[in-house]
């Protein structure tokens, strides 16, 4: 056996996984902010892992690679966001205040249903991509990484609502959850909308920066 291949690692390793992974330290390092008790420092990470999962399929698309390095790619984003879009948001809700036993059937709820969306978009796109080379025009369902802006606004919003704000994040999640898997179209955002929503983003982080949002 050539030595090698004997000790070289699983999986594909180049500059189109960078991004990806950069996402997924942001999201890990999050977690581990909101268990500390830092709240917003875990908000902005979840705002870096959206950022670089918006620009990790133009970085992909920048090589030519064959079919396996492809859906490793397709997979390893996916696994990625359940972590960053998925898990991370349910531990900010923890970490606020989503303490009583009726917040764990919250947090599963979320959780399997950001799966079930992500899991449904592989397949889904597979049969695409077998059947034209186009590139997608629509999403059916909230995609997962709209919670990166979606969870900030909330989080922003925290500062003037009179309710305990962990009630409302709690039944933000449950709403985002449903959208996950309802069957309504959404248009791929195209140049214009990507350049308004880096704006909506740059417009919470200042907020943020500025002392706008729960806890402040």
């Amino acid at each position: 056996m050539n030595r090698a291949n004997k000790f070289k690692l699983l999986g594909f390793y180049n500059y189109t996984v960078i991004l990806t992974n950069l996402s997924l330290i942001s999201s890990v390092f999050g977690i581990y902010m909101a268990i500390q008790g830092q709240v917003q420092a875990a908000v902005y990470c979840l705002m870096i892992s959206g950022f670089c999962d918006m620009f990790d399929g133009k970085v992909a698309r920048t090589k030519e690679r064959c079919e396996a390095e492809q859906r490793f790619g397709i997979q390893l984003d996916s696994l990625s966001d359940l972590v960053c879009f998925g898990v991370l948001p349910t531990v900010i809700g923890y970490a606020i205040g989503m303490t009583e036993k009726i917040s764990v059937v919250v947090f599963f709820l979320y959780v399997m249903a950001a799966m079930t969306r992500l899991a449904y978009f592989n397949v889904m796109e597979e049969e695409r991509q077998n059947q034209t080379p186009e590139k997608r025009k629509e999403y059916m369902g909230l995609p997962v990484t709209a919670v990166a802006l979606i969870i900030p606004l909330i989080y922003i919003l925290g500062k003037f609502v009179s309710i305990k704000f962990h009630f409302l994040y709690g039944a933000c999640m449950l709403m985002i959850a449903l959208a996950f898997v309802l069957p309504f179209r959404i248009k791929k955002p195209g140049t214009g909308a990507a350049v308004v929503m880096i704006l909506l983003g740059i417009g919470e982080l200042i907020a943020l920066v500025a002392g706008v949002g729960y806890g402040s």
